[in-house]
């Protein structure tokens, strides 16, 4: 069942606020349990933080002017928190608040094996990949890419009628690479598109970090067949490694440079990739998992549903304790012997008035 459209809204409206990122959001939602709540809270939070102006929320009628477009386009928002957004993301510190749909929403919580590589990838690169992704997706994994040139183009095309999902870096609006914009077309119509960005966001390189992010984060493993030694891919692949996803490696020439980097995933580890069956015997056992998993999405845990604002004295008390050097939360929970409701509070007024940043390791610093 699909949400009230005030509660998408609002939803949007949140994720939308500047100052909010994803880490942002899930503290938000977790202590407060409604984006309604949490945009009422947003001013007085940002000013018991140290903001000068009291932090102003996404306006209503932009988030109306973007579902809108989105729901022009054929789309439709999945929330964290929410049913219908992807388990497989759903515990990731930095999952993305919201993500636009198009196509076949059912696909979301398939068992997905993702296919990145060289977007001038070579001809043996090509065959390769429609030979794996025709084999996988008959197996019953879903193909999941970033539909940019050359191995992702392949992948996607190779797997479309059994139903392939795209996560772009650009709004829905947009077609990148233009040459890919028929192939796009009929991923929506066969397929899903995943972006978590307004649909008239343009290309930008910022953005293709959080793509790689996503698919790495919905994939069971990741198989990089040809990459340079600098390539997008090889992110992919190491944050799949860091997400204790498995990742596979197709070996290549020494003497083409587009395959350096593929190469050296298998030095370091990766799976050697020759066939289909050489993902399978390691994927096999997850698939089913993942299908049991998705059937039911954890909400989230609230932490208080009524929060009040902490004692000044406390406030001071847990902003002395942090600093340039990053900590956890845990760390400062223990640090102060606060409450744990206390110091998310604490934590989020700073976050909103601009004096807080979230570093690698799910760790936080004092600007």
């Amino acid at each position: 069942m699909s949400l009230p459209l005030d509660r998408q809204l609002a939803y949007l409206r949140l994720a939308r606020t500047d100052q909010i990122g994803p880490v942002t959001f899930q503290r938000l939602i977790n202590v407060y349990g409604e984006p309604e709540k949490a945009l009422a809270a947003l001013p007085e939070l940002s000013q018991r933080g140290g903001r000068k102006r009291p932090l102003k929320a996404f306006s209503l009628s932009k988030a109306k002017a973007e579902y809108a477009a989105t729901e022009k386009l054929g789309g439709q928002y999945l929330f964290w928190g929410e049913v219908g957004y992807p388990r497989a993301l759903h515990a990731l510190p930095d999952a993305p608040p919201v993500l636009a749909a198009h196509g076949h929403v059912h696909l979301i919580d398939k068992p997905m094996v993702a296919m990145v590589g060289a977007r001038n990838a070579s001809a043996a690169a090509r065959k390769m990949t429609r030979i794996l992704a025709v084999d996988l997706a008959a197996a019953g994994l879903v193909i999941i890419s970033g539909l940019a040139r050359g191995v992702d183009g392949a992948a996607h095309q190779a797997a479309l009628e059994q139903g392939t999902v795209a996560v772009i870096g650009n709004g829905a609006a947009h077609a990148y690479p233009k040459d890919n914009a028929e192939l796009q077309a009929s991923i929506v119509e066969q397929g899903l598109l995943l972006s978590e960005n307004p649909p008239d966001t343009a290309p930008q390189a910022s953005l293709f970090p959080c793509r790689n992010s996503i698919i790495a984060g919905l994939s069971l493993g990741v198989i990089v067949v040809e990459a340079a030694q600098r390539s997008g891919s090889l992110i992919t692949a190491r944050l799949a490694g860091e997400q204790g996803c498995e990742v596979f490696a197709v070996p290549n020439s020494p003497l083409d440079t587009r395959c350096l980097g593929s190469n050296n995933l298998l030095r370091e580890g990766a799976v050697l990739t020759e066939n289909a069956d050489d993902v399978l015997n390691v994927l096999r056992p997850m698939m089913e998992q993942r299908e049991m998993d998705s059937r039911a999405p954890p909400p989230p845990k609230i932490i208080a549903a009524e929060p009040e604002a902490p004692d000044d004295t406390l406030r001071t008390q847990i902003i002395e304790l942090m600093g340039p050097v990053p900590m956890t939360v845990d760390e400062l929970v223990e640090a102060s012997k606060a409450p744990v409701s206390t110091v998310h509070l604490i934590l989020l007024e700073l976050e909103l008035a601009g004096r807080l940043t979230q570093e690698p390791g799910d760790k936080i610093s004092l600007i």
